[in-house]
C-alpha cells in the first residue's frame, strides 16, 4: 500500500502588524496658545466670550472708574507757583502798571499863538506845549487854561497818533483849568478813570505823566507831600487853593497832565511848580488841582 505522505505547502510568514501611529509622533507639540485656540474653536461660546472681553477691555481702562481723581491743589501748591513766577519773571512796577492804565487817555496839547511880526510883516507863531487827559470818550479833554489861553489854534494828539483840532468848551480861571473838545477822535478812545481825593493822604504814592519840554509821554513817580495847599499861579497870577502838593518830577509841558494813584486813577491835574529862580525847572515841589474841581469844570457830577 502506497503511503501517501501528507504535507502542506507552507506560505511565507506575514509580517507582524505595525503598531498604530501615535498623534504625538507625527506632529510637533502645539504651543499652549494654539491649544487654547483649538479648544475655543471646539466651543463657540468660549470664543465669543473672549472676543467680548477683548472689545470691552479698552473701554474699561478709559472708564472714569479706572482713572484716579486729580489731586486737589493746596495752598502750598499755589504759594510755590507764585514764588516760582516771582523768582523767574520780572513783573512791571506799580508805576509802570499805573502809567499803562492811563496811557490811552493821555493827550499832547499844542496852542499856536500869534507873536510879533517879522521884518516882512508876517506874524510869527509861538507854540505852547502842554498835556491833557480824556475824561469823556466823546473827546472831552481836561488841561490847564494857561496852555491854551490866547491860542489862535489848538491841536491835540491822541495816544494812537491821531491829530485833531480842538475847541474850548469851558474854562475855570480860578483853578487854571480848561475843558477842550476834539473835532476828531480815535474809534477806540478811552476815558481815564477819576477818583475822589477824600481818602488821599500825605505819603501816598502818585505818578505824573506828561510832555515836559515837549518830550514824552514821560512818567515820573513820587508821593503826595501835602494837601490843601495854596499858591499864586506863576502863569496867570491868580491865587489858587486846595491844591495837592507832590514831589514827582514835573516841568513846563507837564501842565494839564494827570496826577494818578498807583491803581491808575486820576486824582488831580498838574498845574504848577514852585521855583524861586527864573529857571522854571523842577525843584521838588509841584501842585495839582484836585479832580473834584476839574470834574466840575467839565460839568461832571461831583464824587
Amino acid at each position: 500500500m502506497r503511503r501517501t505522505a501528507l504535507y502542506s505547502r507552507s506560505s511565507p510568514a506575514a509580517p507582524p502588524p505595525e503598531p498604530a501611529a501615535s498623534p504625538a509622533a507625527d506632529a510637533a507639540p502645539r504651543p499652549p496658545w494654539r491649544q487654547r485656540l483649538a479648544a475655543a474653536l471646539r466651543h463657540p461660546g468660549l470664543l465669543w466670550t473672549a472676543v467680548g472681553a477683548l472689545a470691552l477691555g479698552p473701554a474699561l481702562t478709559h472708564s472714569p472708574w479706572f482713572n484716579p481723581a486729580p489731586r486737589q491743589l493746596t495752598q502750598d501748591d499755589i504759594n510755590a507757583a507764585v514764588l516760582h513766577t516771582l523768582q523767574n519773571k520780572a513783573l512791571p512796577s506799580q508805576a509802570a502798571r499805573a502809567a499803562a492804565m492811563v496811557g490811552p487817555s493821555l493827550v499832547r496839547v499844542e496852542g499856536l499863538v500869534e507873536g510879533r511880526k517879522d521884518k516882512k510883516g508876517h506874524a510869527e507863531m509861538g507854540r505852547g506845549v502842554g498835556t491833557g487827559v480824556v475824561i469823556i470818550d466823546n473827546g472831552t479833554i481836561l488841561t490847564n487854561l494857561h496852555v491854551v489861553q490866547g491860542a489862535q489854534r489848538i491841536t491835540v494828539t491822541f495816544a494812537d497818533g491821531l491829530e485833531s483840532p480842538a475847541g474850548i468848551l469851558n474854562i475855570q480861571p480860578e483853578n487854571d483849568l480848561a475843558v477842550l473838545r476834539a473835532h476828531r477822535i480815535p474809534d477806540d478812545l478811552q476815558a481815564a478813570t477819576m477818583r475822589s481825593t477824600g481818602d488821599l493822604a500825605p505819603g501816598d504814592e502818585v505818578v505824573a505823566i506828561g510832555f515836559p519840554f515837549g518830550i514824552g509821554p514821560s512818567v515820573s513817580a513820587g508821593v503826595v507831600s501835602g494837601l490843601k495847599r495854596s499858591l499864586r499861579s506863576p502863569e496867570g497870577g491868580q491865587q489858587m487853593s486846595n491844591l495837592i502838593q507832590f514831589d514827582a518830577a514835573a516841568n513846563p509841558g507837564n501842565s494839564g497832565g494827570p496826577l494818578i494813584t498807583m491803581d491808575g486813577q486820576v486824582v488831580g491835574i498838574v498845574t504848577a511848580i514852585l521855583n524861586p529862580t527864573t529857571a522854571r525847572t523842577f525843584l521838588g515841589i509841584g501842585f495839582a488841582v484836585p479832580i473834584e474841581n476839574a470834574a466840575t469844570a467839565a460839568g461832571q457830577p461831583p464824587f
